[in-house]
């Protein structure tokens, strides 16, 4: 069933959940192709990931050099990046990431409805059971989605879960074969309940912040 447009109001972090969020001692950095990702057990996240030819290529060089320069801050500082560092200096780089996201580049196949109702389903599917899927979006490029993994269910595994069967769909809908999402995607460890209710807010307002009305693709 596919999803229609929804009210909503801000849900506070349940507090048992909201101290393993303000808990760093578990954070784990991997370098990704463009950019790090910082991963702990029990976070939530929240996540973008693009349609393969969303960004033109002057957009990925400097996504590149914002990640460059997150490491080497990383590196050369006298101890290791605080949560809030880390969420300070990625998020410079993400609003610029976003703002490009929203003027629409590339074929934009996630305005036919017949190709956001896969994803939106697939989004769905598992949620309670593998991820709690807090808020999420499609837009006609890209995918917004605040997820908490469960039990031994990590991130990675639902990005790859999600981008794998909804590119095979996807591609079967539009008659065509290839690449369909950039390989990586964007992840961002939400730190606090402040930063939850923003990273909430800001995907669901997402589609009116980028001139899209009635539009039905968001949860």
């Amino acid at each position: 069933m596919h999803a229609k447009h929804i009210r909503w109001k801000r849900v506070p972090l349940h507090k048992a959940r909201l101290a393993r969020v303000r808990n760093h001692s578990e954070i784990k950095v991997r370098r990704g192709a463009n950019l790090p990702h910082w991963t702990r057990d029990g976070a939530t996240y929240a996540v973008t990931f693009r349609l393969a030819d969303s960004l033109p290529e002057a957009a990925i060089e400097e996504l590149k050099r914002h990640a460059r320069e997150i490491e080497r801050k990383r590196e050369i500082g006298a101890s290791p990046l605080t949560l809030a560092e880390i969420t300070r200096l990625s998020k410079a780089g993400s609003e610029a990431f976003q703002k490009l996201l929203d003027q629409g580049h590339g074929e934009c196949w996630l305005q036919r409805d017949d190709v956001a109702g896969i994803v939106a389903d697939a989004l769905q599917h598992f949620d309670g059971q593998r991820y709690r899927l807090h808020a999420w979006c499609v837009m006609p490029n890209h995918v917004h989605a605040v997820v908490e993994p469960l039990g031994d269910h990590s991130l990675a595994e639902t990005l790859h879960s999600w981008k794998s069967f909804t590119a095979n769909q996807a591609n079967k809908a539009l008659g065509h074969t290839g690449g369909f999402w950039q390989r990586e995607s964007y992840d961002h460890l939400i730190r606090d309940e402040a930063d939850y209710n923003y990273q909430v807010g800001y995907v669901r307002e997402n589609p009116r912040a980028a001139g899209l009305v009635d539009w039905r693709w968001v949860g």
